[in-house]
């Protein structure tokens, strides 16, 4: 006789199901990371863009060609002024930088105070100082002391330099219009990355590489293009001759000046050059954050 089936809720201690508790969750922690990780990229980027502007030579150039590449434009280029007489240009991409130095910097002076400065346009600017043979081609005049066809031209007032631009404009060689850089601008390109007190740095012993001053120029200028350049690929930017701005030069103005390119004073009785000459004592040619008034002959 077959065995009665057993009922499991008759031999059974039953008890009413409960799913199984889920062990504790690591996603919140992983939100947690993620985010911090997150926040410290962003932190280091932010920092990094508001506080770390200077870069090397080979970021440099880099920066031109992407200007370049963006404005389909050359990162150099040569206008011809007539019977082989050319001048070159540099292409300058636009940029965020500190002008001015800081307060422990060697030579300092005291209207140099650091502040932020955006250059919103890219621009060109000669390659090298503009020599006699230039200046005779356009001008029609050669009023330089130590005559030479490859010398940069002395001698000559912010006035002057604005003749030759206008006659340089109405040959219409190329287009858009040639002026004076900003000193914003100027202090820019010099720089070319840097934040030291030359466009290579801090070493006093190195600018005997990069410009003619008292130490090495036997009290004359000399051939442009003759000494290293900066990483723009900009010749002379320290020594040889004093370069002349647009601005007026006010003690005061680093301090209240616009953030983006600022044109300098609206009024003033004296310009500003940059860069120092050959006749500069050493520490040699002009520290970068230097601004000088003028109302000299520029040489």
């Amino acid at each position: 006789m077959p065995e009665e089936p057993v009922k499991l809720d008759e031999t059974l201690d039953a008890k009413p199901y409960e799913p199984p508790k889920p062990g504790r969750s690591l996603t919140g922690f992983y939100v947690a990371v993620g985010i911090v990780v997150v926040l410290g990229l962003f932190g280091a980027w932010f920092w990094r863009t508001y506080t770390v502007w200077w870069f090397d030579a080979d970021e440099a150039k880099r920066r031109q060609a992407a200007a370049a590449q963006q404005l389909s434009l050359p990162v150099e280029k040569s206008v011809d002024l007539g019977d082989g007489v050319s001048l070159d240009l540099v292409l300058i991409p636009a940029g965020r930088f500190r002008m001015g130095s800081p307060p422990e910097e060697k030579d300092r002076s005291k209207d140099e105070m650091q502040h932020w400065v955006t250059i919103t346009r890219p621009f060109y600017l000669g390659k090298c100082e503009v020599t006699q043979e230039q200046w005779q081609k356009v001008a029609g005049s050669n009023p330089s002391w130590f005559k030479s066809t490859v010398n940069p031209v002395e001698r000559v007032s912010w006035d002057d330099c604005q003749e030759f631009l206008k006659k340089l404009n109405y040959l219409g060689k190329t287009k858009g219009q040639f002026r004076l850089p900003t000193e914003a601008e100027w202090e820019w390109a010099c720089r070319a990355g840097t934040r030291g007190r030359f466009c290579f740095g801090d070493a006093d012993e190195t600018l005997v590489d990069y410009a003619w001053y008292e130490a090495n120029s036997e009290n004359t200028s000399h051939s442009v293009g003759a000494k290293k350049p900066n990483a723009w690929s900009l010749f002379d930017m320290h020594g040889n001759v004093w370069e002349w701005c647009e601005d007026w030069h006010e003690q005061g103005y680093y301090a209240q000046s616009p953030k983006c390119d600022p044109p300098g004073p609206a009024t003033g009785s004296l310009r500003v050059v940059r860069g120092g000459c050959w006749g500069n004592r050493p520490p040699g040619a002009q520290p970068l954050g230097q601004s000088r008034p003028d109302l000299s002959d520029g040489s």
